[in-house]
């Protein structure tokens, strides 16, 4: 279930409603201001359960189908720093803690020119989320699911040749999150990398409904990334 199924629901359910009281309810949402968290489908649900329209039991059911299709849709609402940098690599910290970040410690030579640290190994992690193109409005209003046949495209950026051994690309849908593992040479020779900015360093990869199916081969399970980052440096 997305937001317009949910959305045809709630209308569903509130067609149940005497006229009058449907009356009030268009009326209340015309004028309606919402602000996080308190939203439309929040204040409908209100609405119906108040008139009866649905028990509790009816809320919690409908909630927990909603959460578990939807289990990544909070990470549409970050903010793209806080996204990429502070959500992206904790994850793949929490992952695996063999998984670390770098400091000088470890990397004598550190000077924060990749992201994480692995027996040795230099990764960088970019995380990108996938959006309908041509759907205008926020980015949770244009989440998609994994599968989806609408257009989407994922830029993965600021993508810097020669200075990591791997690199870590994190898709995320609205009910999955899929993780790309290319070496250095994987980015450098594919067709999809450009310059992020003419005559700058650097680079980006774009993941599209078109060529999803060209990276499949660089796809790995979250509990095998670690093993799958180590064995490609490996062959270096």
């Amino acid at each position: 279930m997305d937001l317009q199924k949910l959305g045809q629901y709630l209308n569903q359910l509130s067609s149940s409603l005497a006229p009058e009281e449907r009356g009030v309810l268009e009326a209340r949402l015309q004028g309606l201001v919402s602000v996080f968290p308190f939203s439309e489908y929040e204040f409908i649900l209100m609405f119906l359960r108040d008139r009866d329209v649905i028990s509790f039991k009816d809320y919690e059911k409908l909630r927990d189908n909603y959460v578990s299709a939807n289990r990544y849709l909070d990470l549409f609402s970050l903010a793209p720093r806080v996204f990429g940098q502070v959500w992206g690599e904790k994850h793949i910290m929490d992952l695996d803690p063999r998984f670390r970040k770098p400091d000088q410690s470890l990397d004598p030579e550190y000077d924060g020119e990749y992201d994480l640290w692995i027996e040795g190994v230099k990764v960088e992690v970019k995380s990108s989320r996938a959006t309908h193109t041509k759907k205008q409005g926020s980015l949770v209003s244009k989440a998609l699911r994994y599968g989806s046949d609408d257009p989407f495209w994922m830029n993965f950026q600021q993508l810097k040749l020669d200075v990591c051994d791997t690199f870590i690309l994190t898709g995320v849908w609205v009910d999955q999150i899929a993780y790309w593992v290319m070496s250095n040479e994987d980015v450098k020779t594919s067709k999809y990398l450009s310059h992020q900015h003419r005559g700058g360093i650097e680079y980006q990869i774009g993941v599209t409904d078109k060529n999803l199916h060209e990276f499949e081969r660089f796809q790995v399970a979250p509990d095998q990334l670690a093993d799958a980052v180590l064995s490609l440096a490996s062959k270096k």
